[in-house]
């Protein structure tokens, strides 16, 4: 895939994410009035008038991270810039020319570098012409917009593409599978992106809550492209909304399991099952999603051959993902790491599975042969007529019988199970659905 890099840089607080937000046309990173709260690149694919290119959010340059992470937000900052083919310099209007200013448009200030200077906060057209100190940052006339309300979003787009005029923009390849990558605080995930990505995409901290924001990365395997979501760390529900950040960041990690093709749910080996820990499970089994349920940090196990009485703990602390397979991994070294990214292609595939009316049929035969449901009190004797399939991703059956209230949870969860064993959807979640019918003649 050849796409053209648009980054967006400047100093903290001068609506970067905005602008990113406003160009991509949809809701990718962050905003909020406090400083630095993006830290990662942050990157979407956009598509402007079938011109295609990676559009890339950065951090505040200069911003003072409580965390201690300034140097790891720079270093990003700084590879966004070596990768533009453009870089809008975003200043505030109604600020003027600062220090930080002036040091990025050092930093900027490259031979065969295109720089777009951007007057961001410009509401009102009466704004314009509070842009004359701007000449001095060397890049000419800034183009004035309001990235919060929409001004003048035309003519950037306009000016971008002017830029872009040359360049080689295929269109992407079509992402095969979308992976969530979501756990609590401080168990890898970042650390398994840059693996899979083969590079410093995210940064890796042993700070807790590092990442903020959900992080979209590309990355091919055997010629096919794939996209790994970075996602915040879950904290637990007495910590989780301390503030807005807080709030943006469960609520992206939430979205982004529900637009994953497949989760992969981290866990720290050497740390027991938390209440966490359970809470995504229910969110995820909830959301019908194929889960791997990856133990990163394996290598530290003491007893590294006992995975059978790992996973028996598994099964007892998070019963509602019974059914996702395990893989132990060290995301630090590699090692595993390809055998947990087929073992994801391979639940795609179950999830995206579909059987004939007549399979489905003979198995739904079976296994009401081996236990019948029983009659209720008040609602009499349960009949299953048939079953069909009717959706997939995940693999969901609607069965038709006398009186769905007469199914109850026991036998659905039997029926569930059971057609798990016997149809191509061994390790993915399998959604049941009940349809009255008056039936003729014999149930299965």
């Amino acid at each position: 895939m050849t796409l053209p890099t648009v980054a967006i840089v400047g100093r903290p607080n001068v609506g970067k994410s905005s602008l990113l937000n406003s160009l991509a046309g949809k809701n990718i990173s962050i905003v909020d009035p406090t400083a630095g709260v993006t830290r990662d690149r942050v990157s979407v694919v956009v598509d402007l008038d079938e011109k295609y290119f990676e559009l890339v959010d950065t951090g505040g340059y200069g911003i003072e991270d409580h965390d201690n992470l300034t140097e790891h937000v720079e270093a990003q900052i700084k590879i966004a810039i070596d990768r533009a083919d453009i870089v809008l310099f975003v200043v505030d209007v109604r600020e003027g020319v600062t220090p930080l200013d002036q040091e990025v448009a050092q930093l900027l200030r490259r031979p065969q570098l295109r720089v777009l200077l951007v007057a961001n906060k410009a509401d009102s057209p009466a704004m314009d012409n509070m842009t004359g100190e701007f000449f001095a940052l060397g890049f000419g006339q800034p183009l004035t917009v309001s990235a919060q309300h929409g001004r003048n979003r035309q003519e950037l787009v306009e000016r971008i593409l002017e830029e872009l005029e040359g360049c080689q923009s295929d269109r992407p390849q079509e992402i095969e599978m979308k992976l969530a990558v979501v756990g609590r605080r401080n168990v890898g995930k970042s650390t398994f992106i840059n693996n899979i990505a083969g590079e410093d995409r995210v940064i890796v901290s042993e700070v807790p809550g590092t990442t903020r924001d959900a992080i979209d990365v590309r990355f091919e395997k055997d010629g096919q492209t794939f996209l790994a979501i970075d996602t915040a760390g879950v904290r637990k529900k007495s910590q989780m909304i301390r503030n807005s950040i807080d709030f943006y960041s469960y609520t992206r990690a939430t979205r982004s399991i529900r637009r994953a093709d497949v989760v992969l749910f981290f866990m720290d080996a050497i740390e027991p099952v938390s209440q966490v820990d359970k809470k995504l499970a229910r969110f995820i089994a909830d959301e019908y999603k194929p889960c791997v349920i990856v133990i990163n940090k394996w290598d530290m196990v003491m007893d590294q051959t006992d995975t059978q009485k790992y996973g028996d703990y598994l099964d007892e602390s998070l019963p509602g993902l019974g059914y996702a397979p395990i893989s132990f991994i060290t995301a630090s070294e590699g090692k595993n790491v390809p055998k947990l990214l087929e073992l994801a292609k391979q639940l795609y595939k179950q999830s995206t599975t579909s059987v004939s009316t007549g399979r489905l049929n003979k198995a739904l035969n079976l296994v009401t042969s081996q236990r019948a449901p029983s009659a209720r009190r008040k609602t009499g004797l349960p009949r299953i007529y048939y079953g069909t399939q009717v959706g997939t991703q995940p693999p969901t059956l609607l069965l038709f019988v006398n009186n769905p209230s007469a199914i109850d949870d026991n036998y659905r969860r039997y029926l569930i199970s059971h057609l798990r064993e016997i149809l191509p959807f061994s390790e993915v979640p399998i959604r049941l659905l009940l349809r009255h019918h008056r039936g003729e003649g014999e149930n299965l």
